[in-house]
């Protein structure tokens, strides 16, 4: 059904803390609303808001018609123990949830006995079925696996993961296979399967490009260009958001704001800067002005003050004529004063913008290592029925390599290999002397578990003091309630920052990122191009963020499918 949401006056955050207010917002059929602004600006929580799962602090969210169906899918793919991807999908659609409805509302309609005063059994049921038809649950079960072959994950027959992650690699996939058992890559494309499966009429994404590679993301945009319905989405990836949106909601933490803007993108980006220069002019403008008045009117305080002194000095006692010309003469000046005074209070007050908190990222430097970095002659990986080589390739000191691929192609696998943590089943790899390994894994795995982040991260940087390891994480937004919370139960934008932080903190000479923009903001993603600009050592870059390939300095490129690795 054509379908709108109204969001008026509407505030989010928690409790102790407001993160926006007076949001105003209106998704109407067509709309693609990309929502931008800093990790912990309410990004999500708006999205949980306008899904109807989180109670705004204040304000409304009116659906027209009061039916319409509102998918909302949060960031994390949840993945519960013992849930099929079937269940998965009907989950994630609604399907699940509508089933249980209309079973609920067939069996009351079995009770011969209605509650009186109650509502019709039957009027509950016809609502059921509607709704139960209006998420696509009566033929899910058709179009599933053709969707599922589809995305590449072939139901029935064994799947190629990548043997460097947990991807239970050499297994077949099945409508019935465990989602605790897929790999990252894999997990997003089935959470692709069921946006693709659902029938939603507004459509609320967090993050839906997480995990997808170049195919995926491709899948990605022509769905959400071919939809109908109104589409509001999180994204860091800032060329989907170029070639999806027709809308941007900035959330602008520092300033305490939320502004609409029209058009896609990049004329965003544009009129954003034209916004803030011209805020950052007003209030100067302002405060020159402010400056001005009150100086003159210092000014005007003073000669009133030195007029009546002199006049008391230099007059005599009997002149009254002259004591009351320098009376008036007083006057005039304290009345200018008074005028000074006025038009200051007068001025229009502007509010100095105040400055967004800045990642000041900067890779920490090691020796030089060796000439040659790394190297595979003939090295080959074998798990259940993927495979990956022979390869034959060289790492030299100082190569900045870009390295794509589909998910589950073995990137992860060459990244083992090159680096000595998975040994060839035939071939040889070795690794270079002087080697010093910085590496953001995709998995964030080296910043693990149940201790607090503080005492984890001082083990790994043993020669930094306490007061040291929290005054850095503070650099990269991790404060006193960051450092003491465990590892594991920091958001993964969180944990990429903490990192981040562990990259500064060492020095290194070859640096290792694996799908390092997943889940950081948009202005950490460009501080951290920044920094591999000035990085003088070996990259190793894992990316399908297009834009990203584009900004950093790469002078070579490979790519990774079908079990072998080409020299792009």
């Amino acid at each position: 059904m054509t379908a709108t949401l109204v969001a008026g006056g509407l505030a989010g955050g928690y409790a102790h803390r407001t993160l926006f207010e007076s949001l105003d917002l209106t998704i109407a059929p067509g709309d693609v609303v990309g929502v931008v602004g800093a990790n912990g600006a309410g990004k999500s929580t708006l999205l949980g808001i306008l899904g109807g799962a989180v109670a705004p602090l204040a304000g409304t969210v009116v659906r027209s018609p009061s039916d319409a169906f509102v998918g909302w899918l949060p960031q994390e793919h949840e993945r519960i123990p013992g849930e099929t991807i079937a269940g998965y999908v009907a989950r994630r659609t609604g399907c699940a949830e509508a089933s249980a409805r209309l079973d609920a509302a067939a069996a009351a309609l079995a009770v011969t006995d209605a509650p009186a005063g109650g509502p019709d059994p039957a009027d509950e049921y016809s609502a059921a079925l509607d709704h139960w038809l209006a998420t696509g649950a009566a033929d899910l079960d058709e179009r599933l696996p053709a969707v599922l072959a589809d995305l590449g994950l072939v139901v029935g027959e064994t799947a190629a993961g990548d043997a460097g992650s947990s991807t239970g690699a050499g297994h077949a996939l099945t409508q019935d296979s465990l989602m605790t058992g897929l790999s990252g890559g894999q997990a997003a494309r089935v959470g692709l399967a069921a946006l693709i499966c659902s029938r939603f009429d507004i459509v609320l994404l967090d993050e839906p490009t997480n995990d997808l590679d170049l195919d995926g993301l491709a899948r990605l945009e022509s769905f959400v260009a071919g939809l109908r319905g109104g589409v509001v989405l999180v994204s860091h990836d800032r060329e989907f958001l170029a070639r999806t949106v027709t809308k941007v909601l900035e959330l602008d933490l520092a300033q305490h704001t939320n502004r609409l803007y029209g058009g896609g993108y990049d004329a965003y980006l544009e009129e954003r800067e034209t916004v803030r220069r011209h805020a950052r002019e007003d209030y100067e403008e302002f405060a020159a002005k402010k400056a001005d008045l009150v100086a003159r009117a210092r000014v005007q305080r003073e000669w009133s003050s030195q007029g009546v002194r002199n006049a008391m000095k230099k007059a005599p006692d009997n002149d009254k004529i002259r004591r009351k010309a320098s009376t008036e003469s007083s006057e005039k000046q304290a009345q200018k004063v008074r005028q000074m005074e006025s038009r200051i209070a007068r001025l229009e007050e502007v509010e100095e913008p105040r400055k967004e908190w800045k990642l000041e990222f900067t890779i920490g430097s090691a020796p030089r290592s060796s000439a040659v970095v790394a190297t595979l002659d003939g090295a080959s990986v074998a798990r259940g029925d993927f495979a990956l080589g022979p390869v034959s390739l060289q790492v030299t000191g100082g190569d900045r390599i870009g390295i794509t691929g589909p998910n589950g192609a073995g990137k992860s696998t060459l990244l083992g290999l090159l680096l000595g943590r998975i040994a060839p089943d035939a071939g040889r790899a070795s690794l270079g002397s002087s080697v010093a390994v910085g590496e953001i894994d995709q998995a964030r795995s080296q910043l693990a578990g149940d201790r607090a982040l503080a005492d984890a991260f001082e083990e790994l940087v043993p020669s930094l003091s306490s007061g040291e390891v929290r005054t850095l994480l503070a650099k990269f937004g991790l404060k006193a309630d960051h450092v003491l919370r465990p590892v594991d139960a920091l958001s993964p934008g969180e944990r990429t920052r903490a990192g981040m932080a562990l990259l500064q903190a060492r020095g290194v000479n070859v640096l290792v990122l694996d799908e390092p923009t997943n889940h950081l903001d948009l202005p950490a993603i460009e501080q951290l191009e920044d920094a591999l600009d000035s990085y003088d050592g070996t990259l190793l870059l894992v990316t399908h963020d297009r834009r990203m390939l584009e900004r950093v300095r790469l002078d070579r490129r490979w790519h990774v499918e079908g079990g072998r690795v080409a020299e792009a």
